[in-house]
């Protein structure tokens, strides 16, 4: 008897918080700066949505940054000392809260009720399932290459690594990898790209 193969777990080695039952599931979009993360992070978001997901990303800024501009009325409320702001309106809803740590993405999946995706842009050593983004041309190594975690790698050069590679203009691809990796169409009537798309 032929024994079957099957895709690899890309939870295998995470924590028991990110277990596979975990909704919604969480991506990790990795790689050094420079690398074109943003490209296929907004690519992906595009792909998900036109077949009728709904995608939440969270981008991870070492550096720090801020968000809301001088002199608007939620800058005021938070340089006067809110340890929260909240900007709502009848099409968007902002927060801007002050934070004591660096906070992991699943510390954030409470904000995000209602998501059927959640990529974050950046992490590359949080224990969550990742596809790194590889240009060897900028002369860094890869980031994740060794990390269990890795599902995919997005690169226009062939490399040998124990991962599938698609390229950097293939998002439709990558967006079906992920989609039957978390069997994110099941419960959509259509998962075919909408013709407006």
């Amino acid at each position: 008897m032929q024994s079957q193969q099957t895709a690899p777990d890309p939870y295998r080695n995470t924590p028991k918080i990110a277990s596979v039952s975990r909704k919604p599931p969480v991506v990790c979009i990795a790689g050094f700066s420079g690398a074109g993360k943003t490209t296929v992070t907004v690519g992906l978001v595009a792909e998900f949505t036109c077949r009728g997901l709904r995608v939440a990303t969270i981008k991870h800024d070492v550096h720090g940054f801020e968000m809301d501009q001088p002199g608007k009325d939620s800058w005021r409320h938070k340089r006067a000392g809110a340890a929260a702001t909240i900007v709502t309106s009848p099409t968007k809803v902002g927060i801007v809260m002050d934070a004591d740590h660096d906070h992991h993405p699943l510390e954030l999946l409470p904000m995000l009720s209602g998501m059927d995706l959640v990529l974050v842009e950046g992490f590359k050593r949080a224990q969550l399932p990742k596809i790194e983004v590889f240009r060897p041309e900028r002369n860094k190594p890869p980031a994740c290459r060794n990390d269990p975690n890795l599902m995919a790698v997005v690169c226009d050069s062939p490399l040998g690594w124990n991962v599938p590679r698609f390229g950097s203009d293939n998002v439709e691809g990558l967006s079906e990898f992920i989609a039957r990796q978390f069997d994110l169409f099941a419960a959509l009537k259509n998962p075919c790209r909408q013709a407006a798309c």
